[in-house]
């Protein structure tokens, strides 16, 4: 069926079990009862802080952050494929919660791996005890954004946000848009030029920066097409100073992100997962029961076949998440280009599955109080998140045929 649950540990299926009960019990009641919220234009008032609170109480908001700063823990050997697990189950009940929580996945493995010690004794234990302590990573410009992540090294793509040592502070200069948790975030990871001219990967400095440091600003929550239950910012730095010991990593930073954005594409693709599985549930439930032509809808031909169809895109979305998913947690050869295909293909085929299922409930399927328009609006904000489609397409082929693919950008050799 479109769950698969071979090869599951007990300590995974405890911990899906947990988060399945979360969202059945928590997550999918308030979403179908206050569909309003969604379309609030006060961002505070979209998601209850009860949903995060029970989010920390049954410790799948701490995933990432070490265990003895009070995450929970994860076996290491299969922590990615953790994350693509409880992400889908989330996703399931909203995919804005999902990439609420994610969020502080994906950047406290960064932490995990690149910040100095004092860091992470200051910070993961904030992060640890309070259940409303979001995190956000801001890489995206206004003229820039997944494009900078294929492998090209030009000064013409350098970020336009820049960061300048003056004594024992770094000042931070720029604007960063389209970014997850921006808008409530307490804590940034911050990239920014350091040395103008070196090209990306040699003049990219990355900052941790508290959302309470003067210089920084809130500009705006992006009013996003779906995904509406996180909250999309747009952060302005002017004279952002923060301590010389917050800087991460200097001038290298984008060749240490790795371990952001491997498991990042993998989370991506089980977020996108977990739309595709509750479009399928809905869609099937309706069509068995729902009369027409003096027959319940699924004994007609054509909507059969667009069940299986969805339902086989289902599984096979499933399948490349599994294989990529093993090959980041191995440290496969070929895990960068697995992760770019599976977060391509996910995201162009669940698009399709949400299609299928607005069709299949007829006019039912765009009444907002109806909730299936939403798994679409879900689906498509995908084909954008973490790499367009077309440049995720890029970066398979340089990953495939790195000596003879084009850099994308600068002038051409």
């Amino acid at each position: 069926m479109i769950y698969n649950d071979r090869g599951l540990s007990d300590e995974q299926r405890m911990m899906r079990d947990a988060c399945r009960a979360f969202v059945n019990d928590f997550v999918t009641p308030f979403i179908r009862n206050n569909w309003q919220r969604e379309w609030s234009m006060d961002p505070k008032d979209r998601l209850p802080p009860e949903i995060l609170e029970q989010a920390h109480k049954i410790g799948i908001r701490t995933l990432g952050v070490p265990e003895e700063f009070g995450g929970t823990p994860v076996d290491p050997k299969t922590e990615v494929q953790t994350f693509a697990m409880i992400s889908e189950e989330i996703s399931r009940g909203d995919a804005g919660l999902s990439d609420k929580l994610v969020q502080i996945w994906k950047v406290s493995v960064l932490l995990r791996n690149i910040a100095p010690r004092h860091l992470q004794e200051l910070w993961f234990p904030r992060i640890a005890q309070d259940p409303s302590f979001l995190l956000s990573h801001c890489l995206t410009e206004p003229r820039g954004a997944s494009d900078r992540w294929l492998p090209y090294d030009v000064p013409e793509a350098m970020m336009h946000t820049k960061a300048e040592l003056k004594g024992d502070k770094w000042v931070i200069n720029g604007r960063k848009q389209f970014i997850s948790n921006g808008y409530d975030a307490k804590l940034y990871v911050v990239y920014a030029t350091t040395k103008p001219g070196a090209g990306m990967t040699k003049g990219t400095s990355s900052f941790l920066v508290p959302r309470d440091t003067p210089g920084l600003t809130v500009a705006r929550c992006n009013e996003t097409l779906g995904g509406r239950f996180m909250n999309n910012g747009e952060i302005v730095f002017e004279d952002c100073a923060v301590p010389k010991d917050h800087c991460l990593v200097e001038n290298i930073a984008l060749s240490k992100a790795g371990v952001y954005f491997r498991p990042g594409k993998i989370i991506q693709a089980s977020k996108n997962l977990g739309i595709a599985v509750a479009a399928f549930e809905k869609t099937a439930d309706y069509v068995q029961n729902y009369v027409q032509g003096g027959r319940t809808l699924i004994k007609h031909q054509a909507v059969a076949i667009r069940l299986a169809e969805m339902a086989t895109k289902i599984c096979a979305v499933r399948s490349l998440l599994n294989e990529a998913s093993r090959a980041v947690d191995e440290g496969a050869p070929d895990a960068e280009q697995l992760v770019n295909m599976v977060k391509l293909f996910a995201s162009e085929e669940v698009f399709k599955v949400c299609q299928h299922a607005v069709e299949l409930h007829g006019g039912n399927g765009i009444m907002l109080d109806f909730g299936v328009e939403k798994h679409l609006r879900d689906a498509a904000v995908f084909l954008h998140m973490d790499a367009t489609v077309d440049i995720s397409k890029f970066k398979i082929v340089k990953c495939m045929f790195p000596d003879t693919a084009g850099v994308y950008a600068g002038p051409e050799r």
